[in-house]
């Protein structure tokens, strides 16, 4: 099978990842080939994700690391043997393939935390509000373009219905939750649905008054997204030129860090509904 030519972060991160453990080992590309019996240039095609991997030599590799961490060697398997097609893959040539991996990467969280200060989270927004959203980007986006983000957006959403979903722990800005997207009356059932959401077991809201004053990462959009093992989290950074994805023990425990800063400041989710609930009352 020919490497791949567009690997998802997801495989990036996997090859990545055994690299790592590799290298800590002292061990050559043709060392580690040698051991799964394969030639050399197949080795570093796994570890940019460009080739696949079973679960299997995932496990072969890290017990000849030296790696005794079980439960990430058990992560890790599982990302080699997760060869299903996500719904998402209905989008692949239909829109960017940042797009996919921001929903491949929320669908194997185990926990969501997000930190917003202007746009509310994608998995949050009613059809009208993200409607307005892509509606408001330059260059303007053809009616079609728009069609399959909104429809895209919306089905991200599903991971919150399924019968396991990850906590979704969210931090709003008090501006986010001004910006009237579409008009009053598309901001006031945004607002009313957020209310609902956060009335789920596993939705959490918490809000930042203006008068609580600056913080941390106050001008980012963060995404922190949870793995079974604290090594394989992810960070997402939202831009107007897309995604960007962080995953170092430097960057994740700074992201923790301004995350808790912020959360620190956010009222509690009781008086968060009722901040949402006055200023939707107020539209």
């Amino acid at each position: 099978m020919p490497p791949r030519s567009a690997p998802t972060e997801r495989q990036r991160r996997l090859g990545a990842e055994l690299r790592k453990l590799r290298l800590a080992a002292g061990m050559t590309t043709e060392q580690a080939a040698a051991l799964l019996g394969v030639p050399r240039t197949n080795v570093p095609n796994m570890e940019s994700g460009r080739s696949g991997i079973s679960a299997e030599r995932v496990r072969t590799l890290a017990a000849n690391y030296g790696c005794t961490d079980d439960d990430l060697v058990d992560a890790l398997a599982a990302m080699a043997a997760g060869r299903e097609k996500g719904w998402w893959e209905a989008y692949r040539g239909r829109l960017r393939e940042d797009f996919l991996d921001i929903a491949e990467m929320e669908w194997h969280a185990t926990r969501l935390r997000v930190a917003v200060t202007v746009h509310l989270p994608g998995l949050l927004q009613t059809e009208d509000h993200a409607r307005a959203v892509f509606g408001a980007v330059i260059p303007q986006l053809p009616p079609d373009e728009v069609d399959v983000r909104v429809a895209h957006r919306l089905d991200r959403q599903q991971v919150l219905d399924r019968s396991d979903p990850p906590a979704l722990d969210v931090i709003l800005h008090e501006a986010a939750l001004r910006m009237e997207f579409g008009g009053p009356a598309v901001a006031r059932r945004q607002l009313k649905h957020l209310l609902r959401m956060s009335e789920r077991k596993n939705v959490t809201l918490r809000v930042i008054p203006f008068k609580a004053g600056g913080f941390p990462g106050a001008g980012q959009s963060v995404v922190y997204a949870e793995s079974v093992v604290p090594r394989l989290d992810t960070v997402e950074l939202d831009s107007t030129h897309g995604p960007e994805f962080l995953d170092s023990n430097e960057q994740l425990a700074k992201y923790r860090a301004q995350l808790a800063a912020a959360r620190a400041l956010a009222l509690a989710p009781s008086a968060s509904r009722d901040f949402i609930r006055t200023l939707a009352d107020d539209l």
